[in-house]
């Protein structure tokens, strides 16, 4: 028995050497947290009043527009020298080529928890969560019928080595070879050249995606309102997704700007670019607008607020 108590009494001593060790370690912490989530609600909340606010949701659509239209001009005064003119760089390779995925993925979390924590509601979640899955299957449409458009329009060319011309010092220019049975994807993997009308593919999914972002960002101004009525706060994960989707927003922003200035395609962007805007225009403010008897999920925040809420954001 000896031996028993002598044992329990290290184990308390032990015990009570971790829980001041672990004091120790969270009090720092705390100091620390408290100016970060201080910052992270200041920087949310202004967000959200911006993202919220009558200016951007019914002009941002021009604004996108303008620069789509305009941003080819900039290829006079950039330099081509400049990192951003390699079509290696970075940004290009990690999130143009993966644009929807990076979307789907941070706005669609974002919708479920937003959802979620506002009215705990699993088929209400599933159906704001639905918007996501319509627009991705509008995405992948428009990629295959742009595709087949594209093949059907184009042909592809084999270039040739220049014919010296034995009267005449000067070397005729390169000639091409047709081959009409290989697509475009077939004829770029085998080094040849592709000519046709094309549309842009990378403007249409940056304007789209960048739109699509603005409208279901803008509801969290909303919910804000909301908890605080309620006398509660959002959660930490909640607003760092919405912060994140701020800033894929702002990439997305930086890198169309970037196309338009440095690779720029009149009129292939344009049409994409009209394309992406037409697809916007079709899904949240045609089919969505419709009730749920007729098949639509709803606009961003249907449901989700208390009625004085919603009937404030209609008028």
């Amino acid at each position: 028995m000896t031996e028993n108590a002598s044992k329990s009494f290290t184990a308390e001593i032990n015990l009570e050497k971790l829980q001041k060790i672990a004091a120790e370690v969270i009090l720092p912490g705390r100091f620390i947290l408290r100016p970060l989530n201080a910052a992270l609600e200041l920087i949310t909340s202004i967000l959200a009043w911006i993202l919220g606010s009558s200016l951007v949701q019914k002009h941002f659509h021009l604004m996108l527009s303008g620069l789509v239209l305009f941003g080819p001009v900039l290829s006079f005064w950039v330099s081509k020298y400049s990192i951003f003119a390699n079509g290696n760089h970075y940004l290009y390779r990690k999130f143009l080529r993966s644009t929807w995925g990076w979307t789907c993925i941070l706005t669609g979390s974002f919708i479920i928890l937003l959802s979620f924590s506002a009215r705990r509601s699993i088929s209400l979640t599933l159906r704001h969560l639905s918007r996501i899955g319509l627009a991705g299957l509008l995405w992948w449409g428009c990629r295959r019928l742009l595709t087949l458009l594209e093949d059907a329009a184009g042909a592809c060319y084999e270039p040739l080595a220049p014919v010296q011309d034995t009267q005449s010092s000067a070397s005729a220019q390169p000639l091409l070879l047709l081959h009409e049975d290989q697509t475009k994807a077939s004829c770029l993997k085998a080094n040849m050249m592709w000519r046709g009308y094309e549309v842009s593919q990378e403007t249409l999914i940056l304007c789209l995606s960048c739109l699509l972002l603005v409208e279901e960002l803008s509801v969290f101004g909303r919910h804000l309102e909301q908890e605080k009525r309620f006398h509660r706060s959002p959660s930490a994960p909640l607003r760092v997704l919405f912060l994140l989707c701020v800033v894929l927003l702002f990439i997305w922003m930086v890198l169309l700007l970037c196309l338009l200035a440095y690779f720029p395609a009149w009129p292939s962007q344009q049409l994409g670019g009209a394309l992406g805007y037409l697809g916007w225009r079709s899904l949240y403010q045609g089919w969505y607008r419709l009730t749920p008897s007729e098949g639509s999920p709803g606009l961003p925040g249907e449901g989700l607020f208390t009625s004085t809420d919603s009937d404030k954001h209609s008028q």
